[in-house]
């Protein structure tokens, strides 16, 4: 019996090699957003807390403290807008990327299913020739007893 060989395989193997690429990259994408969105949660909550820290001065001292506050807060804004900034972009690029992933995942599975339907007519087309074979041998033997039915 010969062996199956298909002619996409090679263009197969690179689709999930491709596969795998784009999904190890959509996995560090994914980790870079969660580590900004975290890093701006945190910002956030420090801002609170020194906001929090602030209303509890005594009146007196609460005007340089949040005259300090003030004077800083600035490029805090400024920091938590880049981060904002930067997640909207790794946001995007996630997205593209997920949009990518499925459109190969779509093709290796189309291209799997072809290779699937490849394989099942190779092995009717097996069975067909082991059938034909085991034909001609059962005739061929029939012919050598001396082909007479009623023997």
């Amino acid at each position: 019996m010969r062996r199956f060989a298909w002619r996409l395989q090679k263009v197969l193997d690179i689709r999930r090699r491709q596969e795998q690429g784009r999904r190890t990259e959509l996995f560090q994408t994914t980790e870079r957003l969660a580590a900004k969105r975290g890093e701006l949660l945190l910002r956030q909550r420090v801002l609170r807390d020194l906001l929090a820290e602030i209303g509890r001065h005594e009146p007196t001292q609460r005007l340089r403290v949040q005259e300090f506050f003030l004077r800083h807060a600035a490029a805090d804004d400024e920091q938590m807008r880049r981060l904002q900034e930067e997640i909207a972009a790794l946001d995007l690029r996630h997205q593209e990327q997920r949009a990518a992933l499925l459109a190969l995942r779509r093709s290796r599975e189309g291209l799997e299913k072809l290779r699937e339907q490849a394989w099942e007519q190779y092995r009717r087309e097996q069975d067909r020739r082991e059938q034909k074979d085991s034909d001609d041998r059962t005739a061929v033997a029939f012919v050598r007893r001396g082909g007479d039915i009623e023997n």
